[in-house]
């Protein structure tokens, strides 16, 4: 039975349009681009100034991606490769967006990469985790998206 516009087949009220795997990756590449130019700006900086080993330098730059897209998807619902490409993160249940522990948790797999000498390994397995998820999901939701309580990323409706 179905009910306030909700089809339990999909897992996704009805009128929503669940977001693409093509259009998601697009929008994550745009935000990478913009996260990384920062990263890089952070890892030169700390390089130049300190004496400290490369992988330490690294670390700043690594934190400020997770960073970037909490931010981003707790205050707005979403980033700016998200916003130009139409998208956006909603919250579990619905909510517009999501809460900091639900997008905490939804990129969480990003912290991977601080971990030294195996982490761009672990973290290159769990983004293939996720688009296989996303792939083969009629919600097109991703391990990461349920691991949040449900968090999806949909078309935005709103023209």
């Amino acid at each position: 039975m179905s009910t306030e516009g909700y089809d339990p087949r999909l897992g996704t009220p009805v009128g929503v349009i669940p977001a693409g795997l093509g259009k998601r990756a697009g929008a994550r590449f745009i935000d990478w681009v913009i996260a990384g130019i920062v990263g890089a700006i952070l890892f030169w900086l700390l390089s130049k100034s300190t004496s400290t080993p490369e992988w330490v330098s690294i670390l700043p730059g690594a934190g400020f991606a997770f960073l970037y897209f909490l931010g981003f998807e707790v205050t707005t619902g979403a980033t700016p490769g998200k916003k130009l490409l139409g998208l956006h993160v909603e919250g579990a249940g619905g909510a517009t967006k999501p809460g900091l522990k639900e997008s905490a948790f939804r990129n969480s797999y990003m912290l991977l990469n601080l971990i030294p000498c195996i982490g761009g390994v672990l973290w290159f397995f769990a983004a293939l985790g996720i688009a296989v998820t996303i792939g083969s999901s009629p919600s097109k939701q991703g391990w990461h998206d349920r691991f949040a309580d449900g968090t999806r990323v949909v078309e935005d409706q709103s023209g």
